[in-house]
């Protein structure tokens, strides 16, 4: 939504704006279809039917779902493991020698948690165990990956040598309990070179894709390697490996479990949770960190409150607790360290680390039995989508909010230069709106740049939308709710330009960002770097040889239930506030801060030419 705001600051009545898409106003989605994700790098898969499949015993029942997946249901009171078998569709023994390992997408649809169990078969005696098998424990409507390689079984530990050409069944089963319960198989897929291991997968990209588990009774620690005591601090594994025992006499020391190799990727996850429980006998307040390199206090933590005995879930958000400031004046030079957050980045976690706060006891006494990647849900202030995140008396100049039949035309322009890449063009037919979303598709489609015969051929195909010679304004709140693609090599954004107005032509000079002029940048997005991390900056004094900016790629946010975020930029004079979620995430109070009126601006294009 674009919305006009009248405030009373200072003894000054001035006019500002608003760009809301809140979840009542506009929304804006930025898609991409199949085919166009030509960027990333092919990975092997064969994916599994679900067509074929049987219960193991009367107390299952199992129902093939209309979208493909398989609905499993245990009776309550039943004895021993019974579950459901997935066959071969050929009715012959798969060929999985091309792989390394099986994942199966699992989901909790009952009331209760559940442990469920994957285990691929040879054909064999019983007494030969002639199988491999893991096990992820899923809590009511959670979703989670279970993945077995073959010949690993319980924690990744070396098992019976299965002969991945002759797979004849996977069965999926869960222990006997007190109440009936229900999950649903989503999908089945072999994939890993044959020649991957647990540990070298353990810290590939593809593993927290597959499965965000660190450290669990499902994933145990691997290595005493990982652990390390800093300043008397006694950090060690249990006997099966799933809990890690923390013991900290006195204030200051520090106990870290580390990446077996180098880093975790953890880029397509926001947050870390750690089931922590206090085992000792005084209130204890450790501090958790998610550490890039060596800890930082401004890296993501949290401080735990656990009383004796008690046990409890922290969930630690990604990112940086400082919001970011530009180590640039206007005129380009450098600041004392200090005034920017350091960087901190979801792809290169190196460590979990604990700390013994000064002040709060000599003994501290507590276990971790789960440390987990997971994607979180954003929680918003009230007046997200309502009004400016300041005081006074503001007043709506222009509100969006895409619940028209068709896009009005008469405040969006669907065409402009593409400055940014020469593969793709901008399409009025690449802007839809429906159900107050306004879709901007990225397509690999050919068409004529801005839908002009004479603009020049492109391969791809995208929305654009700017308020071009239609809507300017100087000063205000801009804001705009967003859902990002996710397929690779693509740049959508969300800034603003200067606009001189028609008395300044041509356009490029109307929207310079010299004498006064910047262009603002709220938010943009390079799918490569996971879902849920954009950049914000500030650029000015041209895009030539004076050409300065400030501005960082490490904003991380958590979405809604429907999978939108929020940002704004509150406007003022000497005065630039990114927000994302309501939060404050970047600041920066210069006289180089434009004072020229701008337009907003939404696109997707390439990231990589």
């Amino acid at each position: 939504m674009i919305s006009k705001w009248t405030g009373d600051r200072s003894a000054q009545t001035q006019v500002f704006a608003m760009f809301s898409p809140a979840a009542f106003f506009c929304r804006l989605i930025f898609l991409t279809l199949a085919g166009a994700a030509v960027m990333s790098k092919a990975v092997a898969v064969e994916s599994v039917s679900l067509e074929h499949f049987r219960s193991s015993s009367t107390e299952v029942l199992t129902e093939g779902l209309p979208d493909g997946s398989l609905q499993i249901d245990l009776a309550a009171g039943f004895k021993g493991s019974p579950g459901a078998i997935v066959l071969p569709s050929s009715g012959k023994a798969w060929d999985f020698s091309r792989f390394s390992r099986i994942e199966a997408v699992i989901q909790n649809t009952g009331d209760h948690p559940i442990p469920v169990s994957l285990r691929i078969d040879n054909q064999g005696h019983w007494r030969d165990a002639p199988w491999s098998t893991e096990s992820v424990r899923l809590q009511p409507g959670q979703t989670s990956t279970v993945v077995v390689f073959f010949g690993r079984s319980h924690g990744m530990k070396p098992s019976f040598a299965l002969d991945r050409s002759e797979v004849t069944q996977l069965l999926f089963f869960a222990p006997g309990a007190e109440q009936s319960r229900r999950f649903v198989v989503k999908s089945i897929g072999a994939l890993g070179d044959p020649d991957e291991t647990p540990e070298t997968w353990m810290t590939s990209e593809s593993a927290m894709a597959a499965n965000r588990l660190m450290l669990s009774k499902e994933l145990p620690l691997i290595s005493s390697s990982q652990l390390t005591g800093y300043g008397g601090a006694s950090i060690t594994g249990t006997e099966s490996g799933d809990k890690l025992k923390i013991q900290f006499t006195a204030e200051g020391q520090v106990a870290k479990f580390r990446a077996l190799q180098a880093k975790w990727d953890l880029s397509d996850a926001n947050a870390v949770e750690v089931a922590l429980g206090n085992t000792g006998q005084d209130t204890i307040w450790p501090q958790i960190h998610i550490d890039n390199g060596l800890t930082s206090s401004y890296g993501a933590s949290q401080e735990v409150h656990a009383a004796a005995g008690e046990k409890v879930l922290i969930q630690i958000p990604f990112g940086s607790q400082i919001p970011w400031r530009p180590l640039i004046t206007g005129d380009g030079s450098r600041l004392p360290i200090g005034h920017e957050a350091p960087d901190w980045q979801s792809k290169k976690v190196t460590a979990i680390s604990f700390h013994g706060l000064p002040g709060k006891g000599e003994v501290q006494l507590f276990e971790i039995s789960r440390i987990e990647a997971v994607v979180a849900t954003a929680t918003f202030p009230e007046w997200v989508g309502k009004r400016p995140p300041v005081e006074g008396d503001w007043v709506q100049t222009l509100s969006e909010e895409f619940d028209a039949a068709d896009l009005n035309e008469s405040v969006w322009n669907t065409g402009a230069v593409n400055h940014w890449d020469k593969r793709s063009g901008f399409s009025r037919k690449n802007v839809t709106v429906s159900d107050g979303v306004a879709r901007l598709r990225f397509e690999q489609r050919s068409s004529r740049h801005n839908d002009d015969p004479e603009g020049g051929e492109k391969a791809y195909t995208t929305g654009f939308l700017d308020t071009f010679g239609k809507w300017t304004q100087r000063y205000g709140y801009f804001e705009a709710r967003m859902k990002l693609p996710k397929a690779p090599g693509l740049w959508p954004a969300f800034w603003m330009m200067p606009d001189r107005g028609p008395s300044t032509a041509p356009r490029w000079k109307r929207e310079q960002t010299t004498s006064g002029g910047m262009e603002f940048d709220i938010m943009e997005h390079l799918s490569g770097w996971g879902p849920y991390q954009y950049n914000v900056a500030f650029h000015w004094d041209g895009y030539g040889e004076k050409h300065l900016q400030a501005g960082t790629s490490d904003i991380y946010f958590q979405s809604d239930d429907e999978g939108f975020f929020t940002t704004g930029l509150l406007w003022l004079p000497e005065l630039a506030v990114y927000y994302c979620n309501g939060a404050e995430v970047g600041r920066w109070e210069s006289d180089r801060i434009s004072d020229v009126p701008s337009i907003p601006e939404c696109a997707t294009v390439f990231a990589i030419e």
